[in-house]
């Protein structure tokens, strides 16, 4: 290998530790004439691959040694204010301050108190500053809307209203996410109307949100982008379509309430799940947004219970019949006499049928006071379970067992 080939695949490694990992902080970036550019995990058609491309040319982000990015990789607030400090050059002002976690000989020690004096980042309660802590998406564009001074124009609730989701935005951020979405800092893949506030920021996030701040403030040129908020442009991706969800489709789901469903073999519950997941087309749209619910129940079926689904209400509002079932559950537990009920019902969703024979075997009448799914009374059918030493409850784990396959192909309406 040739000096010049040794001397870049070292500049490339070590600016690949400087954003990416705790090991040592960066000191240099490598020339601009020798930035890695292209990665063999970022395709030309990546829907940030203009931003990648553009700040790695700049030194502000770097890939792996191997020739990755990892554009879906989490960014930490340390790694975090190591790009600030490479992507910006502000003046102080604000006196630096020490965080009770980030000692002096930190990797990313430097770059935290330059994003803090600057006014990029700020700590949490008793000078704490969580440095490994992985950054969601609204703290970025805080982080950016504040630093660069951007206040919101026009009415904060009108513009974040333009977001679907605009109610899982929290407080502090609201202001500062609307100043940033009227200045163009926001890029929402793969559906511009879902902001995803809590979600874990990206490589990619990051890469792109930096980079429409350059934008902002005349340090950079524009890149045409279908997924840039704009304000008055409600659609960039185009008008609304049609899709058909076809028949086999699988709708990941969770259930939230508790840790393990219980059921007797021959009862009806109802239950609504929640979309684990975005469901999108194979073009990248967004079709059924995570956070959509699905109602239906559960109900017997050949020796065991199944999930059966009845309806599909998305984020928007928009509601759907559907089609789709889990796949038939026969797990059991037996609850005996003398049974503590603790262990039974701790996270545990009872049906109404299961809750009066935990009661009724067990004698403990306690049970019939705690929630069922669907609120039923279950005072009036603990009599079927008298006398019982024992009974089988059909048990069911939703993050295993509720996954279910559409029955019948549907459509749904999107926005491109």
């Amino acid at each position: 290998m040739s000096n010049l080939n040794r001397w870049k695949s070292k500049c490339a490694a070590f600016m690949a530790l400087g954003v990416t990992t705790a090991a040592v902080a960066p000191l240099v970036a490598p020339a601009p004439s020798f930035a890695q550019t292209s990665f063999y995990d970022v395709s030309s058609n990546y829907w940030a691959a203009p931003f990648i491309q553009e700040l790695a040319q700049r030194g502000v982000i770097a890939g792996f040694p191997d020739g990755s990015f990892r554009p879906d990789a989490p960014v930490t607030r340390s790694q975090f204010a190591a790009m600030i400090r490479k992507a910006f050059n502000k003046r102080q002002e604000r006196r630096p301050i020490n965080f009770v976690d980030v000692s002096s000989n930190y990797w990313a020690y430097g770059a935290i108190q330059e994003a803090y004096t600057t006014g990029f980042l700020s700590g949490y309660p008793g000078r704490v500053f969580r440095p490994t802590q992985n950054i969601p998406r609204e703290q970025v564009l805080v982080s950016l809307s504040n630093g660069l001074d951007y206040v919101a124009s026009g009415n904060v609730q009108s513009t974040l209203a333009y977001y679907n989701d605009s109610y899982n935005i929290s407080n502090y951020a609201r202001s500062p996410i609307a100043a940033a979405t009227e200045k163009q800092l926001v890029v929402n893949y793969p559906n511009t109307k879902f902001l995803s506030p809590k979600g874990t920021a990206t490589r990619a996030d990051v890469a792109a949100y930096i980079y429409q701040a350059l934008v902002s403030t005349n340090q950079a040129s524009a890149i045409s982008s279908p997924y840039i908020v704009a304000i008055g442009n409600t659609n960039p991706g185009g008008g609304g379509s049609i899709v058909t969800i076809p028949e086999g489709t699988v709708l990941p789901v969770k259930y939230d309430k508790a840790e393990k469903i219980m059921v007797t073999k021959d009862e009806t519950a109802p239950l609504t799940l929640t979309i684990s997941q975005n469901v999108i087309t194979d073009t990248g749209s967004l079709v059924i947004p995570a956070g959509s619910r699905v109602v239906g129940k559960i109900q017997p079926a050949n020796g065991g219970s199944q999930f059966v689904a009845q309806k599909l209400i998305t984020t928007t509002g928009q509601e759907y019949n559907i089609n789709a079932s889990s796949g038939i559950i026969t797990k059991t537990e037996t609850v005996k006499k003398g049974t503590s009920t603790k262990g039974i019902i701790k996270n545990t969703a009872l049906g109404a049928g299961a809750a009066a024979a935990v009661a009724a075997v067990t004698g403990d009448r306690a049970v019939a006071t705690e929630e069922v799914l669907g609120g039923a009374a279950i005072g009036a059918i603990t009599g079927i379970f008298f006398n019982k030493k024992s009974v089988d409850l059909i048990v069911i784990d939703p993050d295993t067992d509720l996954e279910m396959t559409i029955g019948r192909s549907f459509e749904v309406s999107y926005r491109r």
